[in-house]
């Protein structure tokens, strides 16, 4: 059977002052996590925010597991980056 898991992210951004600088960083995270993953990587709310970004990371497997392992390594990555503060994490995993 199928897993499908889901990361969603909120950054609080501090010094970001244009769409192009928030969208340089963004796309700089997302491009680390595809490659070192193989994850599927999104922004999915705040697009207009100069002050906070919505990432959401998606990864299938047919092991719980694996998802969870998964995920669990990107969110460590993450907190490990030099993003700003992180304001918000959630992780699902559903049975498809």
């Amino acid at each position: 059977m199928m897993r499908v898991g889901t990361l969603t992210i909120e950054f609080r951004l501090h010094g970001v002052f244009s769409k192009k600088e928030k969208r340089s960083l963004s796309a700089s995270l997302k491009q680390k996590l595809r490659n070192k993953f193989n994850v599927a990587v999104a922004e999915i709310d705040a697009l207009d925010s100069l002050d906070s970004l919505v990432l959401s990371v998606v990864t299938v497997s047919n092991e719980t597991r694996r998802v969870q392992s998964v995920l669990s390594k990107t969110l460590a990555m993450i907190e490990s980056s030099n993003l700003d503060e992180i304001v918000d994490v959630s992780m699902e995993v559903f049975q498809g």
